[in-house]
C-alpha cells in the first residue's frame, strides 16, 4: 500500500476538517448518547448480574424488526422499535422464568425478528442509508422529535429502575431467597424485562440493532472487573457507557465510517484496560 493510499484510508477513519461545523449537526445525537450511556450502563449491571446478555441481543433483533416495519409503513421508527422491543421483552419475561426456558425463547425470537426485519427492509424502496442505520447506527439519525421520544423513554426507564431497585438487587443476587422473603419475583422480573426492552429500543437508534451489547453489556462488565461495590459499580458502568457513546460520536465526526465501530472500539478498550488492571480476579 502506497503512502497516498494509506493517507486516504486513514482519512476515512479520522479527518477533523470542518469539525466545528459538523459538531453543530449532532447536538441531538450527543444528548441522546449521554442519556443512553448513563441509563444503559446502570441497567447493564443488572443484565450482568442476572446473566441476561443473550436477552439483550434477542430483544434488539425484534426491535430491529419493529423499526423496519415502521420504516416500510412510513411511521415512526422510534415507535416501531419500541413496540418490537416490548413484545420481545414481554415474551421472554413471561416464558423465561428459568434460564433454560429463557434462552430457548430468545433462540426462537432472534432469527424470527432478524428475518422479519430483513424482509421489511427488502420491501422498502427508500434511501439505502435508512436501512443501513437500523443495523449499524447513524451519527445524525436523531432529530428533534426523536430526541423527545428518547428522553421520555430513558426517563421512564430510569424511574422504573429506581422504583424497583432494592427488590431487583435482591432478586438478581438470589431469586429463590428473595421469593421466600416475599419479594414478588415474577412481577419484578417482568417489569425489569420491559424496562430493558425500552432501553434497547433507544440503543438501536444510536448504535444499531447488531451492536447494542457494546452499550448495554460491556460497560457493566468493565465496571464489575474493577469493583464489587453496589454503589461504585453502577456509577462506573454509567461513566464507561457515557464515554463510549459520546466519545464514539465525537470520533465519528472525523471520519466517513458509521458510528458503531468507534463506540464498540472505545467500549472494548475500556473493558480490556479494566480486565488488565482491575483488582477483581
Amino acid at each position: 500500500m502506497s503512502v497516498l493510499e494509506t493517507t486516504a484510508w486513514w482519512s476515512r477513519i479520522l479527518n477533523f476538517d470542518d469539525y466545528g461545523r459538523l459538531l453543530g449537526l449532532v447536538q441531538y445525537s450527543l444528548l441522546a448518547a449521554l442519556i443512553l450511556g448513563i441509563v444503559g450502563g446502570v441497567i447493564g449491571v443488572f443484565v450482568m448480574q442476572r446473566d441476561m446478555a443473550f436477552a439483550v441481543h434477542g430483544i434488539s433483533e425484534m426491535s430491529f424488526a419493529g423499526a423496519a416495519a415502521a420504516l416500510l409503513a412510513g411511521g415512526s421508527v422510534v415507535a416501531g422499535s419500541l413496540i418490537g422491543s416490548l413484545v420481545a421483552a414481554a415474551v421472554i419475561g413471561l416464558l423465561g422464568a428459568k434460564a433454560r426456558d429463557r434462552n430457548s425463547a430468545i433462540g426462537v425470537l432472534m432469527p424470527f425478528g432478524l428475518g422479519l426485519g430483513i424482509l421489511f427492509l427488502a420491501l422498502y424502496e427508500g434511501r439505502a442509508s435508512s436501512k443501513f442505520s437500523l443495523l449499524t447506527g447513524q451519527i445524525i439519525s436523531v432529530d428533534g422529535p426523536q430526541l423527545g421520544w428518547l428522553i421520555g423513554i430513558s426517563a421512564l426507564s430510569l424511574a422504573l429502575l429506581v422504583f424497583m431497585w432494592r427488590p431487583l438487587v435482591f432478586n438478581s443476587l438470589d431469586a429463590e431467597v428473595a421469593a421466600a422473603r416475599g419479594v414478588p419475583s415474577r412481577f419484578i422480573s417482568l417489569l425489569f424485562m420491559l424496562t430493558l426492552g425500552m432501553i434497547v429500543s433507544v440503543a438501536v437508534q444510536i448504535i444499531g440493532a447488531l451492536l447494542v451489547l457494546a452499550l448495554l453489556v460491556t460497560p457493566a462488565a468493565s465496571a464489575l472487573r474493577v469493583s464489587s461495590s453496589p454503589v461504585v459499580v453502577p456509577l462506573l458502568a454509567a461513566g464507561f457507557g457515557t464515554l463510549a457513546a459520546v466519545g464514539g460520536i465525537l470520533l465519528a465526526l472525523g471520519g466517513a465510517l458509521p458510528i458503531s465501530p468507534y463506540i464498540t472500539t472505545i467500549s472494548f478498550l475500556t473493558y480490556l484496560l479494566c480486565r488488565l488492571f482491575g483488582k477483581r480476579p
